[in-house]
């Protein structure tokens, strides 16, 4: 076991000011937020990502119909895993999201889809419209609820492990697991695929019965996974 002073570990594990700006990986597993920056005071982060500040910061859970009426109805039932909170005022934040990566994107009127449960931060700059993916969801046992941001600005999620990122064009389709399914480039619709046969019936099969299919009808994309599977989301019903 390796054995440090006091003044040794402080000096290791001190958080760093690199001025990176608004959003600024603290490690590859703590996201810093610099409210102030620039003129910045307020981002949504995800509901209980918060894990220290310092400065004046208050925090407002984002209302039903916060998002209009549109939206009421799909975040009552997308519960937790799509919740967001505001932060406003000037300081320092710290986000994490379990043990999982940080991975910040900056979008120059783009448009992402992110799943629900790892969209971490974004700036209030950015339009959010949560969607839901009923067949797949019906699958799912719980519902994969994913969340369309789109504009300029900084957008956070996070993933277990190092997420793999698969081109997506007219002549090559992607398949992944729904549970490994993190994010995907804004002009991919994907499907439900299913691999059914009667040795899936019989317990024999090989687990990978569903997949979700992403097929770029013009242009190319991506989508991006991660190397876990998720447990289903609960909706907030269940």
């Amino acid at each position: 076991m390796a054995v440090t002073t006091l003044t040794e570990f402080v000096s290791a594990h001190a958080e760093q000011d690199l001025r990176q700006g608004l959003f600024e990986l603290e490690n590859e597993k703590i996201l810093e937020v610099n409210l102030g920056y620039d003129g910045v005071t307020a981002i949504w982060m995800k509901v209980g990502a918060m894990i220290a500040y310092t400065g004046a910061i208050r925090f407002t859970r984002e209302g039903l119909l916060d998002q209009g009426i549109g939206n009421l109805l799909k975040k009552a039932v997308s519960g937790e895993g799509a919740s967001l909170s505001k932060a406003e005022g000037s300081g320092k934040l710290y986000l994490a999201d379990g043990n999982k990566r940080v991975t910040v994107l900056r979008l120059r009127g783009e448009t992402v889809f992110i799943n629900g449960r790892d969209l971490l931060a974004m700036e209030t700059t950015l339009s959010r419209d949560i969607t839901m993916m009923r067949k797949i969801s019906a699958i799912a046992s719980g519902g994969l609820f994913n969340v369309r941001v789109a504009g300029s600005g900084l957008v956070a999620f996070s993933t277990h492990g190092r997420a793999l990122v698969l081109p997506v064009t007219p002549a090559q389709p992607v398949f992944t697991d729904p549970q490994a399914t993190v994010c995907w480039s804004g002009n991919l619709k994907p499907e439900l695929n299913s691999d059914m046969s009667l040795r899936t019936f019989l317990g024999r099969g090989s687990g990978e019965t569903f997949q979700m299919r992403f097929v770029a009808s013009s242009g190319n994309g991506f989508v991006v996974v991660q190397p876990f599977e998720e447990r289903p989301m609960q909706s907030a019903g269940g």
